[in-house]
């Protein structure tokens, strides 16, 4: 039984002090060591400081040696009564072990004043070290400092839409999930992922993760005297530390994966090309967006719904005139039926409506989060005003999946393929603490309605799709923008010590910090994990409607460990050529440092009016990210890729490259998903002792073989990018190009091409051609594409299952290509039957490439030589 009472968790008295410089920090005592573990208390060292809060007097250490790569260090209270995320959240990896003395960084004790430090076995050389500066550990502020190299290389801390290699200088990451419409620079955006990797040339690259999911600051800067640090400054909960070894940053990639979990193995259809926008006005307009992208040859595999079709934006309803079931079933079957697939929008607020059944089941259950007086606490959404699931609560998943699994039902409802969460940061319309939802929504006539964009462009709807008469829609996206236990007595609203939140006050726009959850906790403390609970309970309910089938959830808001759950899009950007651009170092923070593979932004921009040139280029580079859709907000034009012939071109050719490179970024999600080897690629992970590579954050590795390298200035037709020391191959014309670790300018680069290369001593498996979807691309034979290194010699592999299953079983192919100068060997696992072969072999290097054609079976290990 846990106690909360002030006799159990001793906190100290005294003056507040003028700064963190004047608080006391703690001696550690009571140091046992043992086989891979190091436990001691921590006292604190003199008078409380109290800085924005209450000094904490006994704290505990706790070193674990889990692996020979991964050192775990937690700093927590005596008592156990501060927040510590729950392990039925986030769950934490298991030890080891190891002996200290096997292992590849060690921790270092300095018992007085406390501070400690992490360096590499090998080499000594410091990592992480917390020396000459105090611990502070008070009821509402964490402390902790680290010295740093000077100007260095530093990459996560995420979400953020700045640079993917962090700045060193007055830089701040606020970490407070919240709506960020147009996605701020230098703010906290939808998500927080606390760790980072830094690299250091020559000398590794390491890892460093924090398991808080409190509201927090991290600043990195310098001293006065010019020391480089990085600190925290929390509002909360423990220091739950992990140290990753590396030393290369794939290595830190993966370890990191194993630290949160591994990446959710997606279907393969989710790599097909999708399409959305909120404010379709009806099921016949959706029905017409897919027989344009047919008319014009672009071939679409998803259609996506928003709350469009929703009655008055009740999730788990239809809107009975202008999506009726009917023909939303009508829909769905013809999408099926073409191998094509529908997702639909599931946003977690809850009308709070008497004879509105959802809302009824999960009163009788008890599903919603509570306000400090006991009632359900009540905010405002696009429904009106809204309650919002506690998923805390005993009775919240089984209320959860019933709703989905009765409204998605492919017999009586509607058979979808995937589920969107939006607005799960949690967005609340309700400004702040003094908002009466009830009031508010009266006050502006309940829920306003526009008018909705018109049938323009949607000539050949096809039969039984005929629009109806025009409706009315609700206020844009943007009108309103958008936490186990812990200690009591504090100030849940307005902590002493205030984070850069770009909101504002804690509570503004989103949930209220005082609300309770089931478990006693507060949401002060879990907010930043509510988007994170919300995909895990999609994702069950997901798996109980199709236990057999892999689920596939998308979802705004993220926490450490949610790409074992879903995909990340990466929020309401702009239709700007810098929200183009930052897409870039957007995906390169998730795919390689956050372990979240399947992760894009929303092509073309989902604010503002895309211009035709950028959102031709914006096709192609969305073509070479993992995740891709475009979509766009209710007060943009519409901006589907057929409207412009510049932009159907880009497209069309972007997706025939996308699709005809389906399995090889299949097989990377493939190893994103069993061993935590990034999906996508900066350009020092694969070149790591390459200074100049460090900060590069406009061209990334699709996979680890294809170096791609975008126009990415403004309305520009020439792009200048960096080739490393290594020979590549031109993925369009397949001539080589030697790379002499410098940059390159191509001209005349047009609007609808993308400058590709094909990395040498790479096997790159392609499909001989494309198709109108996925599932038929799955029936064409295999390219393979060898392009011989500088020592002659190239491997790769391809990855083949049935693409959906959750557990295959032995029913998959794992395949091993290696090129010796004359002899392709294919070898490996051979599971997955099937009479797709490989027809042809291109061997690159000569002015044309040298090409043998046969059948070479994928059942099997075969060798081909070439003379």
């Amino acid at each position: 039984m846990r106690f909360f009472s002030q006799l159990m968790f001793p906190l100290a008295s005294g003056a507040f002090a003028a700064s963190v410089d004047d608080c006391p920090g703690y001696t550690a005592s009571n140091v046992v060591e043992s086989d891979g573990k190091l436990t001691a208390d921590l006292g604190l060292a003199g008078t409380a400081c109290n800085i924005y809060g209450t000094d904490l007097t006994d704290l505990k250490l706790l070193v674990e040696y889990q692996t020979d790569s991964r050192l775990h260090v937690k700093i927590y209270d005596a008592g156990l009564q501060v927040y510590q995320i729950q392990e039925s959240v986030l769950p934490r990896p298991s030890s080891h072990g190891v002996l200290a003395s096997d292992a590849a960084i060690q921790f270092e004790l300095i018992e007085d004043p406390f501070s400690f430090s992490i360096s590499r076995t090998d080499s000594d050389e410091v990592l992480f070290s917390t020396n000459g500066t105090k611990l502070v550990f008070e009821s509402q502020y964490v402390y902790l400092r680290t010295q740093l190299p000077k100007d260095p290389n530093l990459y996560g801390l995420g979400e953020h839409s700045d640079s993917f290699r962090l700045s060193t200088s007055n830089y701040k990451r606020t970490f407070w999930n919240a709506e960020s419409p147009f996605i701020p620079r230098n703010s906290n955006l939808y998500g927080s992922h606390p760790n980072y990797l830094e690299h250091r040339g020559e000398s590794g690259s390491h890892g460093v993760a924090l398991l808080n999911a409190n509201g927090m600051d991290i600043n990195i800067n310098t001293t006065d005297s010019g020391d480089q640090y990085l600190e925290y400054n929390i509002l909360g909960g423990v220091l739950d530390f992990y140290f990753l070894a590396g030393p290369s940053p794939a290595d830190v990639s993966r370890q990191y994966a194993e630290v949160v979990g591994l990446p959710a193995m997606m279907p393969y259809w989710t790599f097909g090309f999708q399409q959305c926008k909120y404010g379709w006005p009806d099921v016949e307009f959706e029905a017409g967006v897919v027989a344009n992208y047919s008319t014009a040859n672009i071939p679409l595999e998803v259609l996506w719904a928003d709350i469009d079709y929703m009655d008055q934006r009740q999730i788990f309803t239809l809107d009975p005139v202008k999506y009726p079931l009917d023909k939303m079933r009508e829909l769905v079957d013809d999408l099926h039926q073409r191998g094509q697939k529908y997702v639909m929008m599931l946003d977690p607020g809850v009308h709070k409506l008497d004879n509105y059944t959802p809302y009824a089941r999960g009163m009788e259950v008890d599903a919603f989060i509570k306000a400090a007086d006991g009632s359900p606490y009540r905010g405002k959404q696009w429904a009106g005003e809204v309650v919002w699931p506690d998923w805390f609560a005993p009775k919240t998943q089984d209320w959860w999946t019933d709703e989905i699994t009765q409204f998605f039902d492919p017999e009586t409802g509607l058979g979808i393929d995937g589920a969107w969460n939006d607005m799960n940061e949690v967005s609340n319309f309700c400004e702040n603490i003094d908002c009466d939802p009830s009031q508010k929504v009266a006050s502006r006539n309940s829920l306003p309605r526009l008018t909705f964009g018109s049938h323009e462009g949607t000539s050949n709807i096809p039969t039984g799709f005929q629009p109806s008469e025009s409706h009315k829609a609700p206020e844009t996206r943007q009108d309103s923008a958008g936490d186990m236990k812990g200690l009591p007595g504090r100030d849940l609203f307005n902590p002493a010590y205030r984070i850069a939140n770009h909101q504002g006050d804690l509570s503004i726009r989103t949930l209220y910090t005082n609300n309770t959850n089931a478990d006693g906790t507060v949401q002060y403390d879990t907010h930043n994990i509510h988007g994170l609970m919300m995909i895990t309970a999609t994702r069950q309910a997901l798996l109980t409607r199709r236990p057999t089938s892999r689920p596939f959830v998308l979802t705004r808001s993220t926490f450490s460990g949610a790409g074992a759950k879903a995909a990340h899009w990466f929020g309401d950007n702009a239709s700007t050529w810098a929200d183009y651009r930052a897409t870039i170092s957007q995906m390169l923070a998730f795919a390689a440092v956050h372990a979240m593979p399947m992760v894009g932004s929303d092509v073309c921009g989902f604010n503002g009016d895309a211009e035709e040139q950028m959102c031709a280029r914006w096709a192609l580079l969305g073509a070479f990210q993992p995740f891709y859709r475009n979509h766009a907000d209710i007060s943009a034009p519409n901006q589907e890729f057929y409207r412009w012939e510049l932009v159907s071109a880009a497209a069309r050719k972007a997706i025939d490259a996308r699709y005809r490179l389906l399995d090889y970024i299949y097989t990377a999600m493939y190893r994103a998903a069993s061993t935590g080897q990034p999906i996508v690629n900066p350009l020092f992970f694969i070149y790591p002792g390459d200074e100049k590579t460090f900060g590069i954050d406009l061209q990334w590795f699709y996979g680890d073989a294809l170096l791609v390298s975008p126009v990415t200035d403004d309305n520009a037709t020439s792009v200048t990018f960096y080739l490393p020391d290594d020979i590549f191959y031109d993925f369009w014309t397949l001539q080589p190009i030697q790379g002499a670790g410098d940059t390159v300018t191509v001209d005349d680069v047009a609007f609808t091409d993308i400058p590709v290369h094909i990395r040498g001593g790479t096997v790159l498996p392609l499909r001989s051609a494309s198709g109108n979807t996925t599932a038929l691309v799955r029936q064409n034979n295999f390219t393979l594409v060898i392009a011989p290194g500088r020592d002659g010699k190239a491997s790769g592999s391809l990855y083949i299952d049935d693409g959906d299953s959750v557990d295959v079983g032995d029913a998959y192919s794992d395949i091993s290509f290696t090129w010796d100068g004359e002899t392709l060997e294919a070898s490996g696992t051979f599971g997955y039957k099937t009479g797709v072969v490989v027809e042809s072999v291109k061997i690159l290097g000569g002015q044309e490439p040298v090409v043998k054609e046969g059948k070479w079976s994928l059942n099997e290990a075969f060798q081909v030589t070439v003379s």
